[in-house]
């Protein structure tokens, strides 16, 4: 049983102005130690503030340990780091897409591998996290009868090791765990994108916690990490009109298959099309004449995430296009290769009993990403040779999507057209492909080298008539000069 005691002093809330974030402590100490709480904004802290103050006017006792007053004691003493993160995974799973889904799952296991009290009996590595990912934080797998003996083993090795909830808001802890998600299994740096997407996934996991009362506050913002930059397109890895032109040509020789994705990888490059996006197409959504400009009008996708993470079981999701409410719709342009291509392929394969136009050979229902990866690495090799696994041009099939708004930018057309076609905002769209924007170089260096050209003797001469001419005083206008004489006074 904790201790409590009645010797509480409610002190003044301390403000700090951070260089991003203003922070107000909430101050005062129980038993002669010293608590305080973080809070974002001050309306929160003078609230939390307030509720102290009623609680020690009505006499109540306050815990040493935590420093709350009885009727504020929270769920910490109970619940585990483990079982809060199973939680939160419940309560996101009905309105999440099965790819957040993924992400969230992913993001957990990898902080929840740094929220162990000790490794001592530690499972597998491997075994572990694939427990942690497939089963724990999933919401419909946890409590599935059938699950393997070592799943079982490892989510009660974990439940059993885990620290408690409140441990974040300890800052070395928090830190640890923040520090630690920046670093891959190999040692390596994990991209900014991933640790940046899971620090948003911990916050709101924090703000969950609060209303679980795990947590007074969200801790995170008390701990400052590097602002994460959006991650630039390199320009290494964009194809060029005649690398993707042969890229195409080689994935439709790529045997039985090859000939059914090449519409769907032209789609990518010459409309921009996102991957799942490409996957949902529809005859319904073209708008083409026999040959020449069309337009594509895209209202859905579907995003491979795999069937363990669908309502459905089935391996893509159903998803509204990106950044988009459902039912909306976004026009895109359809060039003339791109016209014909999807000519060909609806001739020579038609459509399913829906109207999609790509599907797998043998998987009549989806478009296998198993399939597509496989067909574009060896269209790859059979453009780059030897070299296709070291380039990074067109490594993955969203680079073509990447080729193409590059290309659309070079070529002139403004960015908010550019932005419009390819579904993102005009600050991200620049921001993103800032290197891939070309052309200006020549014309930069011919000014740069202009203007560092060495003077000739005339040059020289009036640079330094110039510069004498500078030194000299300024004369005092003459006032026996005409006043009503429009020529200058030297």
């Amino acid at each position: 049983m904790s201790a409590t005691t009645y010797n509480v002093r409610i002190r003044k809330t301390k403000i700090y102005k951070g260089a991003r974030v203003t922070t107000y402590y909430v101050r005062w100490a129980v038993d002669g130690r010293d608590v305080k709480e973080p809070f974002r904004t001050a309306a929160q802290a003078e609230s939390f503030r307030s509720d102290l103050m009623v609680a020690a006017r009505k006499g109540e006792a306050f815990y040493v340990d935590s420093g709350l007053p009885v009727s504020m004691k929270r769920a910490e003493a109970t619940m585990s780091w483990y079982q809060l993160a199973c939680d939160y995974v419940d309560a996101k799973w009905p309105r999440c897409a099965a790819t957040t889904r993924r992400t969230i799952a992913e993001a957990l296991t990898a902080a929840t591998c740094l929220m162990f009290t000790n490794e001592r009996g530690i499972p597998d590595g491997v075994q572990l996290r694939a427990a942690l990912k497939r089963w724990a934080f999933n919401t419909n797998r946890r409590d599935d009868p059938n699950q393997p003996a070592w799943v079982s083993d490892a989510l009660r090795w974990s439940a059993s090791h885990s620290r408690p909830a409140s441990a974040l808001a300890d800052t070395d802890v928090l830190r640890q765990l923040l520090d630690g998600l920046g670093v891959r299994l190999d040692g390596g740096a994990r991209a900014p994108s991933v640790t940046s997407r899971w620090r948003k996934i911990l916050y709101n996991l924090a703000e969950y916690a609060i209303e679980r009362k795990v947590l007074v506050a969200n801790p995170l913002p008390t701990v400052k990490q590097p602002a994460q930059r959006i991650a630039e397109v390199d320009r290494r890895s964009v194809a060029n009109p005649t690398q993707a032109r042969d890229l195409l040509t080689a994935v439709a020789a790529q045997g039985t298959t090859g000939p059914r994705l090449e519409a769907y990888f032209g789609c990518l490059y010459y409309a921009a099309m996102r991957p799942e996006e490409a996957a949902d197409l529809r005859r319904d959504n073209l708008d083409l004449p026999d040959q020449g400009w069309g337009w594509i009008y895209l209202e859905a996708a579907k995003p491979h995430a795999g069937g363990e993470w669908t309502n459905t079981g089935r391996a893509r999701d159903e998803r509204p296009l990106k950044q988009r409410g459902i039912g909306e719709v976004r026009k895109v342009p359809s060039p003339p290769e791109l016209t014909a291509l999807l000519h060909h392929h609806l001739d020579t394969f038609g459509t399913t009993r829906d109207g999609r136009l790509f599907v797998g050979e043998r998987s009549t229902d989806h478009l296998p990403a198993f399939t597509v990866f496989r067909v574009w690495n060896r269209a790859r090799e059979a453009v780059f040779g030897a070299d296709a696994k070291s380039l990074l041009v067109a490594l993955r099939p969203y680079d073509l999507r990447h080729a193409a708004v590059s290309t659309w930018l070079n070529s002139g057309v403004p960015p908010t057209k550019v932005a419009t076609w390819a579904g993102h905002s005009v600050d991200v769209l620049l921001k993103i492909y800032a290197k891939c924007i070309d052309g200006d170089d020549e014309r930069h260096r011919t000014m740069i080298e202009h203007a560092l050209q060495r003077p000739g003797p005339a040059a020289k001469l009036g640079h330094v008539f110039a510069k004498n001419t500078r030194r000299e005083p300024p004369r005092a206008v003459d006032d026996r000069t005409d006043r009503n004489d429009p020529s200058p006074t030297f």
